[in-house]
């Protein structure tokens, strides 16, 4: 299968059937695990939507995938790639790395080498095998323009038991952010349900009957029109702060995604339009730093705490803003 979109037309037999059923049957090449995969990177559309796996097709309608993402799908056994990591911890059964912003963690639909599986597959002998070869030793991810810490698993035990302390949301991650806006108040809890946006597959977004989710604020410092918080999931869902924070209008400074790049609190005065374009230049993806996490160690069962310092770009922002729009 060559580049650009394929279309395929529903024909009577295949009323009623699943999108993702018709997929895997279509075409030989996908299992049907891939097509799912394939349509949540937004490569499916049917009569130029997006839909569900579980839609059901009616005939005569014209479903659209883009083979440009299905001709290289990500390597079953990703290669070694020697790419420079920032370690923050390591010991036999686990390390922690300071991910930087772009990289990707693992890889998947149009980043199969450069992630951080590629890096960590040439710094470490063994990675755990509970996932599937295209994720060793990975426990939990950060989103590509996310940094901050993450702990990944050198071995299936470690590995079976971080995962447990995740499910049973025994591990703490802090994050801090650049937001928009100031707060009235000075901590709070962001509790709505999360799901996958029916307008762009892409995306995800605040809706009925999506998965509860709950994400707390407490405000570090207040400025003319942003804000730095500290952040702590109680939940851990796809893009949860970034959703969370763009739906209570204080999107993630600098977010592409989720309207964190265009002005949304302020006088609009040419002053801050001005201002505005010189900060985003500083910060080119969202201000989103996983700063700190506390887990149990698999083998030592003591308690791990650690800390990370804002990348150079989110500090570059912070050290912008004048002293004196201070809100404190």
């Amino acid at each position: 299968m060559t580049g650009g979109r394929v279309s395929l037309t529903v024909g009577e037999a295949d009323a009623g059937r699943r999108l993702d059923r018709f997929l895997a049957n279509q075409l030989d090449a996908l299992s049907r695990t891939q097509v799912q995969a394939l349509n949540a990177a937004g490569g499916v559309s049917v009569d130029g939507r997006t839909r569900a796996d579980s839609y059901a097709l009616s005939a005569g309608e014209i479903v659209e995938v883009d083979a440009s993402l299905i001709s290289s799908p990500p390597p079953r056994a990703p290669i070694a790639q020697a790419i420079p990591l920032s370690i923050v911890y390591e010991d036999d059964a686990l390390l922690v790395v300071n991910k930087s912003a772009g990289m990707v963690t693992h890889p998947a639909y149009g980043n199969r080498t450069g992630t951080l599986v590629n890096a960590l597959l040439h710094h470490c002998r063994s990675l755990s095998s509970l996932n599937d070869p295209a994720r060793p030793g990975i426990v939990h991810r950060l989103d590509k323009d996310t940094s901050g810490l993450l702990v990944v698993a050198k071995n299936d035990e470690a590995h079976a038991m971080l995962a447990r302390q995740f499910s049973q949301r025994t591990i703490s991650r802090g994050y801090v952010a650049v937001v928009w806006g100031r707060f009235r108040e000075r901590s709070g809890v962001i509790e709505a349900d999360l799901g996958r946006s029916r307008s762009d597959r892409k995306k995800m977004a605040v809706v009925a009957g999506g998965k509860a989710s709950a994400t707390e604020y407490t405000v570090i410092k207040q400025f003319e029109y942003l804000s730095l918080l500290r952040l702590k999931l109680r939940t851990g869902r796809t893009h949860q702060i970034r959703v969370h924070l763009a739906h209570v209008h204080h999107p993630v400074f600098g977010d592409p995604t989720y309207n964190g790049r265009r002005l949304v609190w302020g006088s609009g005065s040419t002053k801050q339009k001005a201002e505005l374009q010189r900060l985003l230049k500083l910060m080119p993806r969202q201000a989103l730093h996983a700063k700190t996490i506390t887990f149990i160690h698999p083998v030592t069962r003591l308690r791990v705490d650690l800390d990370s310092d804002l990348p150079a770009d989110m500090q570059s922002v912070l050290d912008s803003l004048k002293p004196g729009e201070s809100g404190e």
